[in-house]
């Protein structure tokens, strides 16, 4: 084979013409409104008011629930009262029979 032509060196290839990739960053994160609860023009959202609700409700179970095991609490702490009380006088009566 003999070297290459000048015809062969100097020979047009084709190519394909790409756009350029677009560069504008995006943005990904939160909206304003479920970051604040609020629209820009001060109206609150729907999840806003229902995540508001749910929390009152919340609140109110759970102070009734508390209010609840108080009375609960005082009233065992009531039977735990009398059965050490019940235990002392038997454990005295014991004494007394042996004559310690």
């Amino acid at each position: 084979m003999t070297s290459g032509s000048a015809s062969d060196d100097d020979a047009i290839v084709d190519a394909e013409i790409v756009s350029a990739p677009d560069f504008t960053p995006t943005v990904t994160g939160p909206s304003y409104e479920e970051v604040t609860g609020y629209t820009e023009a001060g109206v609150p959202t729907f999840d806003h008011v229902r995540d508001k609700i749910e929390q009152r409700t919340a609140t109110a179970i759970g102070a009734q629930e508390l209010a609840e095991a108080g009375k609960e609490a005082a009233a065992i702490d009531e039977a735990m009262a009398k059965r050490d009380a019940a235990a002392k006088d038997k454990l005295a009566e014991i004494r007394k029979s042996m004559g310690l």
